[in-house]
């Protein structure tokens, strides 16, 4: 059996010496530790430095966040992507505001009411930003838990979850639970890997995975959905110095981004001729001269968006509905989804922005 108290000072002194530099671990407190836990979520760490620090310059604190428009956070968020996290993320610093006078809460029932706030974030920011005894289970964790204690069970079953929330549990009896909980994270991110570095492990001697031989067979997950491949011929309508865009709504996957119009299509490639054919039956009128763009790939949920774009000089402005003109001077400003910014800096436009 192991002895859970024996590990504790292993895993923080481990931490101690190993722990890497980010700017979320300086100056901690709540709004920080908050802020940063959500943009890791599914977004690896060296990813959300550069956001995290912009996001700081632009929101330092909670009243900010709350005082900026949607418009203005989803800017920020831009090339992050799961954009409903920093939806969320404007919510609820409406709700801190309005019902906590600005004060992130401390207790776990109190965060859990929150938008946006699950059972990860809300112990995350209960260890890290308040030095409070709290369970917080990411993938890293249950990967190390799995693994260290064992569980040979599919971790997206409740008694395997809640197994692991025991596991985890006796390994936060320390003084400084907030130091272990993060050297767990730390462990699966660094060490205890998909394709695990068992010899870099300080729990090597007393993991029993390894001393099964299963490491690499844990955890052990559903088996993944089929990604389902789409093909989207892109239509990028220019007129005087304007460009025809739509904004997604809120039930849509993209809600609150902009894309240029699409049309779904069974394959690629399409035929230059077949290109204007489908521009003109989508604005209803003849289109000018043309240019086929290099294409791009873009992944979402259980999706892989094959996008083949291409470029039109019309000779008015053709009104389609719930579409509308922007100036190439305000269009570098807007959120797009992530395929159609790379087409949008294909353009060039972001060059002419720079250049005026």
């Amino acid at each position: 059996m192991i002895n859970s108290m024996s590990v504790i000072p292993i895993l923080e002194t481990w931490f101690l010496e190993n722990k890497r530099s980010f700017p979320w671990r300086e100056n901690k407190n709540p709004y920080r530790v908050w802020i940063s836990e959500v943009m890791l979520q599914q977004t690896r760490a060296s990813v959300v430095v550069p956001y995290f620090e912009r996001w700081m310059q632009l929101f330092p604190n909670v009243k900010a966040l709350y005082n900026a428009s949607l418009d203005q956070v989803i800017k920020a968020w831009e090339g992050l992507g799961y954009y409903s996290r920093a939806r969320n993320l404007h919510a609820a610093a409406t709700e801190i505001v309005e019902r906590f006078s600005g004060s992130i809460p401390s207790s776990y029932a109190e965060l859990m009411s929150i938008r946006g706030f699950g059972p990860y974030t809300a112990g995350a920011v209960l260890n890290f930003g308040f030095h409070k005894k709290a369970i917080a289970i990411d993938g890293n964790v249950l990967r190390v838990i799995s693994r260290y204690f064992l569980i040979e069970e599919r971790v997206d079953r409740t008694s395997a979850r809640r197994l692991i929330e025991d596991k985890v549990d006796s390994l936060l009896k320390g003084d400084r639970p907030w130091v272990v909980t993060e050297a767990l994270i730390e462990l699966g991110a660094t060490v205890c890997l998909p394709k695990p570095r068992c010899e870099m492990c300080p729990l090597q001697e007393s993991c029993l995975a390894r001393k099964m031989n299963k490491a690499e067979l844990l955890p052990l997950k559903k088996i993944k959905e089929k990604t389902i491949q789409l093909f989207r011929f892109v239509m990028i309508f220019e007129h005087e110095g304007h460009v025809l865009v739509q904004r997604r709504g809120q039930n849509e996957v993209m809600a609150d981004l902009y894309e240029f119009p699409y049309i779904e299509v069974d394959r690629f490639p399409i035929r230059l001729k077949k290109m204007k054919d489908l521009a003109k039956r989508f604005l209803s009128e003849e289109v000018g001269s043309y240019k086929k763009l290099e294409g791009v790939s873009h992944s979402f949920t259980r999706y892989k968006a094959h996008l083949l774009p291409c470029l039109f000089q019309l000779k008015r402005f053709a009104q389609v509905p719930s579409f509308e003109w922007v100036s190439i001077e305000n269009l570098v400003s807007l959120p797009f989804s992530s395929g159609h910014r790379y087409i949008l800096k294909s353009l060039g436009y972001y060059h002419k922005k720079q250049d005026e």
